[in-house]
Formats: C-alpha cells, sequence, structure tokens
C-alpha cells in the first residue's frame, strides 16, 4: 500500500529542525507519524483513538 504523507501545516518551512508528516496507513491500521527529514527511517504507527489522544496531549502542553 502506498501511503500519501503530509507535513504538518505547523511545520515552519526548511530550517524548522522538528517538522512531522502523517498519513493514513491501511484500513484498520490508523495513521502514520514519521520525522520528515528523515522519511526512510520508519514511522510510528498510532490507532485513530491513539492519534486523537495524542493531539489533545499536544493541545494541552501548548495551552500551559
Amino acid at each position: 500500500m502506498i501511503v500519501n504523507w503530509r507535513k504538518s501545516s505547523h511545520s515552519g518551512g526548511i530550517s524548522d529542525q522538528q517538522c512531522v508528516e502523517l498519513g493514513r496507513l491501511a484500513p484498520g491500521v490508523g495513521i502514520g507519524v514519521r520525522d520528515s527529514k528523515d522519511p526512510d527511517g520508519g514511522h510510528l504507527a498510532l490507532s485513530v483513538v491513539q492519534f486523537a489522544g495524542l493531539v489533545e496531549q499536544i493541545k494541552g502542553r501548548l495551552e500551559r
């Protein structure tokens, strides 16, 4: 299966050292998260529920 990766809208461009990409994995597998600077370095596979939890944790830290 080919995964169409997309860079986070919060990535700051070429010089940004903290870029991530997201991709929809096979049905039932969930969401892939990988380092956009190292696309061949593998990815983290999260269920949709796990990914939603990760987003909520990040939002909570940004609101502090």
